[in-house]
């Protein structure tokens, strides 16, 4: 059984960040910014920040975050966001979620300009994406992509299987896996809390990818003999960090499968320095 090395492949990746910003630097004369807007002081989204505040000063990208308190009115969020979009030392802005209660993660997500959505949540790049057309993607599922290509697994002529229909991972990685293309062209099946007979479902995939939130909710005989498994879940319990699979007794079965740590999130970062290097260079023309 192969471990899917998200931490591993990231580096590679910043690596290669890295020496395309300093080329490119070289001659713009300035490097790919990147603006986080951090609302509130609530724990994960801090340590998440800071993760990607190190991983921009790593590859060579400016770096800034704007931390508002937990009572910012709507109406100032957004003009913060509207002074970020017309910025022209800001490549990308992140929002980083969840939003205090209050306010519209929505409304706010949809004021970001397109081409500065490097979280790719905006409706014009889900737009984009839905019709197979160029542009920011959504970091996690991208990530995913991206994981199964540096390992060569193609998803070709597959079965696929996805749990979960979030706009955030589900949604956006069936449409990735159903691209044209050696690492998309599968047969995908979209499954979530109203799927009947979800187990037998999940029996059928070549790959198998869990989103769902719920931890060491797939067990070894949920998945067919030598498939791929991908684990994006990630959930705090009285073990330590938990995925979505049950790590002993999925990997007695699969022949690939991501770690919970080490595995998709560091790959979602390291798609996010991405988008804003493609934003960058976008941007310079």
């Amino acid at each position: 059984m192969r471990i899917l090395d998200g931490k591993a492949t990231a580096a590679a990746i910043r690596a290669e960040l890295k020496t395309k910003i300093d080329s490119l630097a070289a001659k713009a004369g300035r490097r790919p910014g990147l603006a986080v807007i951090l609302v509130g002081d609530d724990g994960p989204s801090q340590t998440y920040v800071r993760n990607k505040e190190r991983a921009c000063i790593e590859v060579g990208m400016h770096s800034e975050v704007q931390r508002l308190p937990a009572d910012t009115p709507q109406t100032e969020l957004l003009a913060r966001i509207e002074v970020l979009n017309a910025r022209a030392d800001i490549d990308g802005i992140l929002l980083q979620l969840p939003l205090p209660a209050g306010l519209d993660s929505r409304l706010c997500l949809e004021r970001i300009a397109p081409d500065k959505d490097v979280d790719g949540f905006h409706p014009m790049n889900m737009g984009k994406l839905m019709l197979g057309l160029p542009g920011l993607r959504p970091c996690t599922p991208a990530g995913v992509i991206e994981l199964l290509r540096r390992y060569g697994l193609s998803t070709r002529g597959k079965k696929a299987v996805v749990i979960g229909r979030s706009n955030i991972v589900g949604k956006p990685l069936s449409v990735l896996l159903g691209l044209k293309g050696e690492y998309g062209d599968a047969t995908v099946t979209l499954c979530h809390s109203a799927t009947p007979d979800l187990a037998e479902v999940c029996r059928t995939a070549d790959f198998l990818f869990v989103a769902a939130g719920k931890p060491e909710f797939l067990t070894g005989d949920m998945v067919k003999q030598g498939a791929v498994v991908v684990d994006v879940g990630i959930s705090v319990t009285p073990k330590g960090l938990r995925g979505d699979c049950d790590f002993a007794s999925v990997s007695a079965v699969a022949s690939a499968l991501t770690p919970v740590p080490g595995g998709v999130g560091p790959m979602t970062i390291a798609m996010l320095l991405s988008n804003s290097v493609q934003a960058y260079c976008s941007h310079l023309g």
